[in-house]
């Protein structure tokens, strides 16, 4: 069973296992249609596609975020549409560095799966190990998805306000340092972060080759952040819950296991002006 990365060569090996089931959750915030553009042109051979917005959000209501999730047993079925069932080991991939493969990972997780992973370096690591690619779309069988008990944890913006200012928990913010800080916000109509945040931009968790950095790296980056700091103590956010999945992802790729999400982020804190703001 693969709960967090798999190579490129290891994926090869098994794409004519049927109960492998490939995802390609390729995506661009500022283009929404790109992912499905590509995958049209080109995809691992089997892989179905998942979209951002359509299949792992749900719809916006201007105060519950970006990419709020969606009602679990309605995604279980979306998942079971997919053909994904209790007994499929799914490999999610993206060519953004891991962080839509990462929201797929964390959202079946949600349901209780725990044989999901991302496939290490996505799609730039597959086009560069030579394997196969194919323009056909696959004949998809559904297959029936029961939902489990979570595996993750997920935090309100009502448990955080309630923590702010007691230690209680590590808010770690995935965004970009500069959006962090308040500056060149381009997608959220409220500039800064969650009092208290630290920043950890998720793209700190790759490579130079676009792969995750090993155990050991990721381990000494995160304890150097978090001190004394608990894993279970930690909150992920981002700007709408999907970049933060990467350093989740990371954090248990390290062997620090058991942080939080904050699905609503950014986007859902910011939309209640009552809500503490920071910038620097």
């Amino acid at each position: 069973m693969h709960t967090t990365l798999v190579s490129a060569y290891g994926l090869a090996a098994r794409l004519s296992d049927d109960a492998w089931v490939v995802c390609d959750c390729r995506h661009d915030l500022a283009d929404t249609d790109a992912g499905h553009r590509a995958y049209a042109e080109s995809h691992i051979p089997g892989a179905r596609f998942v979209h951002l917005d359509q299949d792992l959000s749900a719809p916006m209501t201007g105060r519950n975020g970006r990419h709020p999730l969606p009602d679990p047993e309605r995604f279980a079925g979306r998942m079971g549409e997919l053909g994904i069932g209790n007994g499929s080991q799914v490999v999610a991939y993206d060519a953004s560095g891991g962080f839509c493969a990462a929201r797929l990972w964390w959202m079946l997780r949600w349901l209780g799966h725990e044989a999901v992973a991302v496939l290490d370096g996505g799609w730039n690591a597959w086009r560069k190990a030579g394997s196969p690619t194919t323009e056909a779309v696959p004949d998809i069988k559904s297959a029936r998805f029961v939902r489990g008990g979570s595996l993750v944890h997920a935090v309100t913006a009502g448990e955080i306000a309630r923590d702010l200012g007691t230690w209680q928990r590590r808010l770690l913010d995935a965004r970009s340092p500069d959006r962090y800080r308040g500056e060149n916000e381009t997608l959220d109509p409220v500039a800064g972060h969650i009092p208290g945040a630290v920043n950890r931009f998720f793209k700190l968790n790759l490579d130079e080759a676009g792969g995750f950095k090993p155990p050991a790296a990721l381990r000494q980056d995160f304890e150097a952040m978090l001190g004394a700091v608990a894993p279970s103590e930690v909150v992920h956010y981002c700007g709408s819950g999907v970049t933060a999945c990467h350093n989740l992802l990371a954090m248990e790729i390290a062997g620090l296991t058991g942080s939080c999400l904050y699905p609503g982020s950014w986007s859902e804190w910011c939309a209640d002006p009552s809500r503490p703001v920071a910038k620097g």
